[in-house]
């Protein structure tokens, strides 16, 4: 444990930059085999790229990936500099209650850690792409995201890919869930950087207008 906390302060010494923490909530059950999977993981090299070209998201910017299959914290909070997608593969159900309430969590946790190094931090983004609906008890989860959003713990947004339930999205997220346009995930990807680096260069605490999602989903 000390380890971890050393290593932290270190972190935050060496870049006391305000920090924009997103976490991309993937499903990768059985579904999204095939084509979709193979999009999703090039949606992410391009999402890795976008954040590169962008020096000051790069150090302000800290991505942390969890996938649910089972589910799965495939990468911690880590700078858009160190953040490399790990290549996804689908298999198992949609445990999506699970891990939204395991994403809470690690948001929760991430915050402490900034408070405690001292380090100023953006609204976290909560980012959830699914092709299905929960196959566990979700209702608990839905209610987090709310009393979450009430109290600005956090922003969450959700995507349905063909074969999302989108009325449980939308029980389960305050905005209107999008819908993805066919496996432009890619494209999807290119907004979500592009709004990052938009709060990014953005004062902590004041509210960003973001682009409207054209050319990738319908709401």
């Amino acid at each position: 444990m000390s380890d971890q906390i050393s290593f932290g302060a270190a972190e935050f010494a060496s870049n006391p930059e305000p920090r924009c923490p997103c976490i991309l909530l993937l499903d990768v059950s059985g579904s999204m085999s095939g084509q979709p999977i193979a999009e999703l993981n090039a949606g992410l090299s391009v999402f890795k790229d976008e954040l590169a070209a962008d020096s000051l998201a790069m150090k302000r910017v800290e991505v942390a990936l969890v996938t649910f299959g089972p589910v799965r914290v495939e990468a911690p909070f880590q700078s858009a500099e160190s953040f490399y997608p790990p290549t996804l593969s689908s298999q198992g159900d949609t445990p999506m209650g699970e891990a939204i309430r395991q994403a809470i969590q690690l948001v929760d946790n991430r915050k402490q850690e900034y408070r405690a190094n001292g380090i100023s931090y953006y609204r976290p983004w909560i980012f959830l792409i699914t092709d299905g609906g929960p196959t566990d008890e979700w209702k608990s989860a839905a209610a987090a995201v709310r009393e979450g959003e009430a109290a600005k713990k956090f922003a969450f947004f959700a995507v349905g890919v063909k074969g999302a339930n989108m009325d449980v999205l939308s029980q389960i997220s305050t905005r209107t869930p999008m819908s993805l346009e066919g496996l432009k995930f890619r494209e999807l990807f290119t907004w979500l950087s592009s709004s990052l680096q938009r709060v990014s260069q953005s004062t902590p605490g004041t509210e960003v207008k973001l682009d409207a999602p054209t050319g990738w989903a319908s709401v």
